[in-house]
């Protein structure tokens, strides 16, 4: 946020305290001596949204010598607390504050940037509100519930000139980086096809019983729906059984996998200022291609809600993906091996003994964080989860609807399918009470 004078929060912080070094003998740490930054000089993180995935995001960003985690916003008053416990024996204090409406926390000036963690239907609202009030943002994906939803959190990052980073950290992990680098340099020849693994898609509308709606402080039934359409409170939902509800997922949890292994595809093509332009589902998967010719075949390898099938865990890992040329493969996936067609190629790979799992967010928030300093767009900015999200997004229509699609790459319109275009966006519940 500026000052009347137009000078940042940081600036301000920097002039005032050597202004004060000056006048007065403070500790080295203070001014960024003895190899640790000074406060002015930290980034403040809010937190928007806590539970497991946040926490696993949280303890990353956390080891940021540079990051001050401030303020944590969340529904659930146990989450809440269990966030507060996590930040303040990190610093040894009890600085941390702990607020039920996210609103409170982006009112606050000090706070610089967000991690917006929510269930995916609050991810795109909040994303836009934190930017519109000034705060970067690193957003846990899916970053947006549909296409329209995408298209709009892209605009605002870009009308509000915020630094963006969508949660797709597996293009800051070395051995995706590694396979992506093959894919690029031409040593698989011409690109044909690329494997892009996925949960099994699930469609479901039904509603859990209704129970008792607990007090606002315990869970904020409102603010927890957010943007989705009103139901009944069941406690299942928000322990976690909201996923695969049509009300509350992306694209019939598509996306879960699908934000990276496509996303990942896209990248392998040279694609992130495009999508494929047809979409056809089979049984076992759906086939998508590009102008160019290349197609990603988004394979369905993984039962959700813990019914594992053999597929679920290859020997690669969570969320595999495969890239193949004319002249020869690579494919990799979570447990950081690498797996090259050829023994020419395999002389290249790393040192399988230096393996960084692809769950890993330290490389990809460290990026985020340089990028607030730098302003430079960061890894998975808005424009490249714009385009990998929407032909995730195209790919779980095409499924629901079970026929093929076309979409114009360019309007990001389904060409001739009034229906296929209606189901691009969903009405959103006026929440704000």
């Amino acid at each position: 946020m500026n000052t009347p004078n137009n000078t940042t929060r940081r600036e301000f912080l920097v002039s005032a305290a050597t202004a004060t070094a000056v006048a007065t003998i403070v500790p080295a740490s203070v001014l960024g001596r003895e190899g640790k930054v000074a406060p002015s000089e930290k980034i403040t993180l809010g937190v928007i949204g806590i539970g497991p995935r946040c926490t696993y995001d949280l303890t990353a960003m956390l080891k940021h010598d540079d990051i001050r985690c401030v303020a944590i916003a969340e529904v659930q008053a146990k989450r809440r607390e269990a966030g507060k416990l996590l930040v303040d024996k990190h610093y040894g204090n009890s600085d941390c504050v702990v607020l039920r409406d996210f609103r409170e926390l982006l009112d606050r000036k000090d706070i610089d940037a967000v991690l917006v963690a929510t269930g995916d239907r609050w991810h795109a609202a909040a994303s836009m509100l934190a930017a519109k009030a000034g705060k970067d943002v690193y957003s846990e994906k899916p970053c947006g519930i549909t296409i329209a939803a995408c298209q709009e959190l892209a605009k605002t990052m870009h009308a509000q000139k915020r630094v963006f980073q969508a949660g797709t950290q597996r293009r800051s992990i070395p051995n995706f980086q590694k396979a992506i680098e093959f894919a690029h340099s031409g040593k698989l020849g011409k690109l044909h096809t690329l494997h892009a693994s996925v949960y099994i898609p699930t469609l479901d509308n039904t509603w859990l019983p209704s129970e008792p709606q607990p007090a606002r402080d315990v869970v904020d039934w409102n603010l927890w729906l957010g943007p989705a359409a009103w139901r009944p409170f069941n406690q299942q939902y928000v322990n976690g059984k909201w996923r695969g509800q049509w009300d509350f997922d992306s694209g019939a949890r598509l996306l879960d996998w699908g934000a990276h292994t496509v996303d990942l595809c896209q990248w392998a093509n040279q694609a992130d200022d495009t999508m494929p332009i047809e979409y056809e589902p089979t049984e076992k998967n759906i086939v998508c291609r590009y102008a160019n010719g290349v197609k990603i075949i988004i394979d369905f390898l993984a039962e959700p809600f813990g019914n594992r099938d053999p597929h679920y865990i290859t020997r690669l890992g969570t969320c595999p993906v495969r890239f193949i040329g004319d002249e020869g493969s690579v494919e990799t996936g979570d447990e950081g091996e690498i797996v090259a067609s050829s023994p020419a190629l395999q002389k290249e790979l790393p040192d399988p003994t230096k393996r960084v799992r692809g769950l890993d967010v330290g490389a990809h928030s460290r990026n985020f964080f340089d990028c607030i300093r730098s302003r430079k767009a960061t890894a998975a900015n808005p424009d490249v989860m714009r385009r990998s999200h929407i032909a995730c997004h195209a790919a779980a229509i095409a499924w629901i609807l079970n026929r093929k699609l076309k979409l114009d790459p360019v309007k990001e319109e389904f060409i001739g399918d009034e229906e296929a275009n209606r189901l691009r966006s969903r009405p959103s519940r006026d929440w704000a009470t």
